[in-house]
Order: structure tokens, then sequence, then C-alpha cells
């Protein structure tokens, strides 16, 4: 068995060596668990040592990708670096969403606000609802949006309705679910497992459609961070309240958010693209913006380079809130190199976090963070699950993903890039009310942490890129 060991141990190990996309560290650490952990390590890795995204899905996936192809390119132009920065241009070669002008945007008041907009957006709804959740939980909000789906549909208006098979899985199996196709609501379940071992051959298992979209005639488009599910979040009540941030926007890229939302739902139901109609026409003294998706499809890194990108674009000021945050060398650095080049760099993250692992990786960082000069807070209103970063007071990068390894390269994710002051400010005065309900971590209380605790803290670094 031994021998068995030593074999299987090298093979995985050239595996891991041949691999063009893994950082040394990581490199460094699969290695030792396939020597140090008996065939248990080259089980692990072959479950989750590699993104893996392939076969049918994948297949489906290029196919409506490519049938969508000409309408994504029409509807943005392509950026201007000297114009829109960096960030704005790499963000476009990631699916081909160039920047709109003409949007608008409304910050809405969380959470009873976002759900009564969103509801009375459906209500008014005369030719098409769209939506996309990770998480449907079947509680007063996902009722309430389910109700308000049935009632279109008897209205005429065509309404689709995707969710995620894992995050979604009690609302897959519910009444609630049941009685929308009934009233004649298309529904959809996005990475469904099926039989567990074909599934491992095509892709790894653990690949999630994280997204959050809701669209009404392919011209109003909620995003942000808020799932279908009461702040309560009865699945994790001891977190709870859930804090999340949405904005509706109106305008062209709303359309962009449609064509993304397309390209999900092509994976399992045909359409006809010849009755999708334009962008709208753009607002008066709109401003601009562009969708950005990303997932698995995608290169490694892609999102990890994004943020990264978006980071360097800070010149005087930086605000980011994110439940979990577990950024990796990257954008760790970005962030820490921002500092140290004089911009006010503020991470707000929650005191409690629902994830144990999340917490202790999240805290590994303080150290460097702090001695960068980042101002951390710990936020103590339930658990904060905003997405957002400000740069500048005039920029905003907003949506589903989070600043961790699953949003970069597990998750398949929707978010918007913005540039208006008026709503950037509306952002950061959001992003500032969670800074004020947060305790500041005291810089000195980092450097005196023990040595135990500090190992401690970065042994979940260590294992946070393999995972």
């Amino acid at each position: 068995m031994t021998y068995l060991h030593i074999v299987i141990a090298v093979v995985l190990s050239l595996r891991v060596l041949a691999r063009s996309q893994l950082i040394p560290s990581t490199r460094v650490v699969w290695i030792l668990i396939l020597i140090v952990v008996p065939f248990g390590g080259a089980i692990l890795y072959l479950l989750v040592g590699e993104v893996h995204f392939g076969g049918s899905a994948l297949a489906r996936l290029n196919r409506a990708k490519a049938a969508t192809r000409n309408l994504v390119a029409a509807s943005g132009a392509l950026t201007d670096i000297a114009r829109w920065g960096g960030a704005s241009a790499y963000a476009t070669t990631i699916n081909g969403f160039g920047v709109t002008a003409g949007n608008a945007g409304e910050l809405l008041a969380s959470p009873a606000g976002a759900r009564a907009r969103l509801v009375a957006d459906i209500d008014a709804a005369q030719e098409s609802v769209d939506v996309l959740y990770y998480i449907w939980l079947d509680d007063h909000t996902g009722r309430d949006v389910a109700d308000a789906l049935k009632r279109a549909a008897a209205r005429g208006v065509r309404c689709r309705a995707m969710v995620d098979a894992i995050g979604s899985h009690a609302m897959i199996r519910s009444e609630t679910w049941a009685s929308l196709p009934r009233a004649g609501v298309e529904t959809a379940v996005a990475l469904p497992l099926g039989n567990i071992f074909r599934t491992m051959l095509s892709r790894r298992i653990d690949l999630r459609n994280h997204r959050k979209i809701t669209l009404i005639d392919g011209r109003i488009c909620h995003c942000g961070s808020q799932n279908c599910a009461d702040p309560e979040f009865r699945v994790k009540p001891r977190f709870a309240p859930w804090v999340d941030i949405m904005v509706r926007f109106e305008g062209p890229v709303a359309h962009q958010m449609q064509l993304l939302f397309l390209q999900d739902w092509m994976t399992v139901h045909t359409v006809d693209l010849d009755a999708i109609a334009g962008p709208s026409a753009p607002l008066p003294d709109g401003f601009h913006a562009q969708v950005v998706g990303t997932g698995p499809a995608t290169s490694r890194d892609v999102t990890a380079q994004l943020f990264s990108r978006l980071i360097f674009d800070a010149r005087r000021e930086l605000v980011i809130s994110t439940p979990y945050f577990v950024p990796g060398e990257i954008v760790s650095q970005a962030i820490m190199g921002a500092a140290r080049a004089g911009v006010q760099v503020t991470l707000i993250l929650p005191a409690r976090n629902d994830s144990g692992f999340v917490a202790r990786a999240s805290r590994s960082y303080y150290p460097g963070l702090v001695e960068a000069g980042v101002k951390i807070v710990e936020f103590h209103g339930g658990l904060l699950h905003s997405k957002t970063l400000t740069i500048d007071g005039e920029v905003t990068f907003m949506g589903s993903s989070n600043l961790d390894i699953r949003s970069f390269d597990l998750n398949f994710e929707n978010d918007v890039l913005l540039r208006d002051k008026t709503l950037t400010q509306a952002v950061r005065a959001r992003q500032m009310e969670y800074a004020a309900a947060s305790t500041p971590v005291d810089p000195a209380a980092v450097r005196a942490w023990p040595l135990a605790r500090r190992i401690w803290l970065n042994v979940f670094t260590v294992i946070g890129p393999v995972l």
C-alpha cells in the first residue's frame, strides 16, 4: 500500500506541477497534502483540487454564449481606457459587455423596501419577468415573489424563474415551486447534481450559480446581494438579520443583464432570440454602467484580477464591504498596495460569520492589512451580506461577488460596474452606516496577538486556496 500511495502521490503531484494557472503557494500545499495524507489527499484532490467544468454543461453554456454573442457585442460600446480606466476595459474582455450610457439607479431601502419595490415592479410588468436566485426560500419573501410571478403570468406576461440546485434545494421540493408551472411560470434549475458520480466526471460538484437577478420587461433590473429570502434567513437564524444592499437599475444595462440571464436559461430551455427586444433608449442625463458576469467557465483568477484593477484605480479612497473575505494573494496585495500608496482604505466585515472557516481565514489577513494602513471595522448588526466597493466617491462595483475563492473561481456571479457620483455617494453613505454600527479593529491589539493564534489563523489561509 505504501508503494501505491507513493505512485499516486507522485502522479498527482506532477499533475499539480503541470497546471499553468496555480500560484506557487497553492502548488506547495497540494503536494504536501498528497504526500502527508495517504489516499485521502488523492481523494480530496480529485474532488475539489481542480476547477473542472466540462461535459454537456459546458457545451450547453458555450452554445448559449455563441448564440448571444452578437447581441452582447451590440449591447455596449468597447471601453476607452483613457476615459473609463483599466478596470472597465478589463471587465469588457471577460464576457464582452461594454459600457452602456443613459442608465438610472436607485438605492433601495433594505430589506422590506427592496422587497416591496421588487414585487411592485413585477406587478407592473407588461411583457416579461425573469428571475434567477441562488437561494430562494419558501418564506414570506419567497412566497410574495412567487405570488407576484403567478399574477403576472395570469395577465399574459411571460415569466421565467431559475434557481440554483443546491442553494434552493428546499424551495425546489416545495408546493410554492410546484405551483409556478401550474400558473404558467416557466421554471429551470441551474447546475443540477443528478447522478453524483456522472456529474463528478464532468464538473466539480460544488460549482454553484450564485447570481441574484430580477428583470422586468428587459428594461428594469434589481441587482445586489439579497437572495429571495427574509432577512431573518430561517436556515441560519442565529446570524440574522442578513444585511443586504439592492439597487434598482433602469436603462440599457438592464438589457445586458437580461442577456446574461438568457445565457444561463438557455442551458436548460430553448429561446427564440429574434423575439428579444433590443436595449431601451438611453435615459436623459443617465450614467455609464456595464454588467460583469463571471464563473468557472472563464479563466481562473479573472475575478481576482478585476478586483485588483478596480483597487488600483483608486486615488483617494476605497471602501469595501463583504461578508466573506478570503482574498488570496492577488487581491490582498492590491489592497495593501493601495493603502501604502496613500489611499484611505476601509474594509467592513461582519463580526460574526456563518462560516467559522471564513471567519478565521479572514482574520489571518489582519496583521498585514493593518501594517499597510488599512482600516478594518467589524459590523455587529447581524450578518453583513452586502458586497460593495466604492472608489473615490465616483465609481461603484456591486452585485453578488464576495472577495473569496468561491466567488473568484467557483461560482457564477453577476455584478454591475457604474460611474455616477450621485448613486456612488448613496452607496458610500450606506457603507458608512455599516461602519457606524461596527467596532474598529485596533492595530495594536492585532500586533499583540500571541504566536499560537497567528499560527492557528494562518492554517486556514493556507488551506483556503485548495478548497
